[in-house]
């Protein structure tokens, strides 16, 4: 009888195991920020609904984010940045596909803020470009934290600014990531 327990309670442990290689989010948060120095006002859209994948086992890393689901303090701003700037009809979504490069840096076991660098395509308004990136993992409380902050040329992904506009739109736009990701079940 306390083998059949032994072994009940040991897959039990097990399962639970295998079950956190994956966490996941569909509530992260991206700040893209193209404020510029002659910007009389903040150009800035947050979007709190972005999706994201984190193999443990093997450090692959996955971003999905609607255009559409970025809010600007100025209703006027936010249309501007979907019918003219990302033109979010045609291209709806930015994603990310990637991986940590090196996974086996992290114990997910134990609770701790590991910097981290990824690799991998960034891709947004249709154009895929190759990326790399430092920033943190932190490990806390059975769920995994992402943050980084990197920077994206506009026109390397073919957002045009209108001339009338272009000293007041930053061509290099900042993005700020932070994803608390739970285990996947």
């Amino acid at each position: 009888m306390k083998k059949i327990i032994f072994c009940l309670m040991s897959f039990l442990v097990l399962s639970t195991l295998t079950a956190q290689d994956k966490f996941f989010t569909k509530s992260g948060k991206i700040v893209f920020d193209a404020t510029s120095a002659k910007s009389p006002e903040n150009i800035l859209g947050v979007n709190k609904t972005v999706t994201c994948v984190l193999d443990t086992k093997t450090g692959l890393l996955q971003f999905a984010v609607l255009m559409k689901g970025f809010e600007f303090e100025k209703a006027l701003m936010q249309e501007h940045f979907n019918e003219n700037y990302v033109e979010s009809n045609k291209f709806p979504k930015a994603e990310f596909r990637g991986a940590l490069t090196e996974p086996a840096s992290v114990n997910f076991s134990k609770e701790a803020a590991y910097p981290v660098k990824v690799k991998g395509k960034l891709t947004i308004h249709g154009e895929t470009r190759d990326v790399e990136s430092e920033g943190k993992l932190i490990v806390k409380a059975g769920k995994v934290q992402l943050v980084a902050s990197f920077a994206v040329v506009l026109a390397e992904y073919g957002v045009n600014v209108p001339q009338l506009v272009a000293d007041k739109v930053a061509k290099s736009a900042k993005i700020n990531v932070d994803c608390v990701l739970d285990p996947l079940k």
